[in-house]
């Protein structure tokens, strides 16, 4: 994907017409509630009381004293928000007119500006299957627009090993050192064993798996003769979708890895959000903002669930 700082401006402008100005109405400007839970600090301990938020429960001092306790923390001004960007060559595929990178690209450059307007900084750590690149946490305008821009230029790799997000995400966390918000934006599609580098992630920061998808992973057309090509490895095979049975078997094969999926990210402890090429930005944002209310209405942290496209 090629790109210049004129068409990152171009992007940029065209999503803060159609999906942020679009947000801001329907959010009424509370991004604040938005983001809330984020960029904590922990400043005391005290009994638990009625009204406490369940998630703050210091279970070790609860279990010396015998009384519950909880964590006291002090909300603070700035947020540092990191996007994990998962650019290895799966995400290049896109039945539609729109593949899930750019997909990816749209949704990072929405939620960035919706976090720097408030004066949040704003990095990111680009991985492309076999490389990292890592874009500074900063804020303003301007720097969205460089982050755009590495994004959309970042090395496309027409064929790369298998994607190994365990050692991505290990690696990643090293760079993670203020406590913030971490959006992890991939499909999934790797190597296993991935939840337990990102639950590494979720036990020090508040993480969202942002998980790219495009309607035809899970179910086939009756189209005919298709060629089928591994995005990673490059093997070809040619497969008859007129074989009602081929699609029967095609679609079995897709919900035993949804369901592995949804076990993996439960056994990650982060909270999902998922992104299809067909979704609209906009409805995507408020599906993430409901999840955050449903968070902090069940005082419930840490837990798995999809937000349903």
């Amino acid at each position: 994907m090629s790109s210049s700082p004129r068409q990152a401006e171009q992007l940029l402008s065209r999503l803060e017409w159609t999906v942020i100005r679009r947000l801001d109405g329907l959010l009424q400007g509370n991004y604040r509630t938005l983001f809330r839970g984020f960029g904590l600090d922990f400043a005391d301990l005290r009994e638990y009381q009625a009204h406490d938020d369940v998630r703050h429960i210091d279970w070790n001092v609860t279990a010396r004293t015998q009384t519950p306790h909880v964590r006291v923390y002090n909300e603070d001004r700035d947020v540092t928000a990191w996007f994990l960007l998962d650019l290895s060559p799966s995400v290049d595929f896109g039945s539609a007119d729109i593949t899930k990178r750019q997909l990816l690209l749209e949704f990072t450059a929405v939620m960035a500006r919706l976090l720097t307007r408030q004066g949040n900084k704003v990095g990111a750590i680009l991985f492309n299957g076999m490389s990292e690149f890592v874009v500074p946490a900063r804020t303003g305008r301007t720097h969205v627009l460089h982050l755009i821009d590495k994004v959309a230029t970042n090395p496309r790799l027409l064929r790369a090993p298998p994607t190994d997000l365990k050692a991505y995400f290990t690696r990643a966390l090293g760079s993670l050192r203020r406590r913030g918000i971490v959006f992890a934006v991939s499909d999934f599609i790797s190597q296993p064993g991935w939840e337990r580098g990102l639950s590494a992630i979720a036990q020090r920061h508040e993480t969202l798996a942002v998980r790219l998808l495009d309607p035809l992973e899970g179910a086939l057309p009756d189209i005919g003769l298709m060629t089928f090509e591994d995005a990673e490895t490059g093997e070809q095979v040619v497969v008859d979708t007129d074989d009602p049975g081929f699609r029967r078997r095609f679609a079995a094969a897709a919900e035993a890895q949804e369901e592995q999926l949804m076990t993996a990210f439960m056994g990650a402890g982060t909270d999902v959000l998922e992104l299809s090429t067909a979704d609209d930005l906009v409805d995507a944002v408020l599906r993430f903002s409901n999840m955050r209310k449903t968070n902090a209405r069940l005082g419930a942290g840490g837990s798995a669930f999809p937000i349903p496209a």
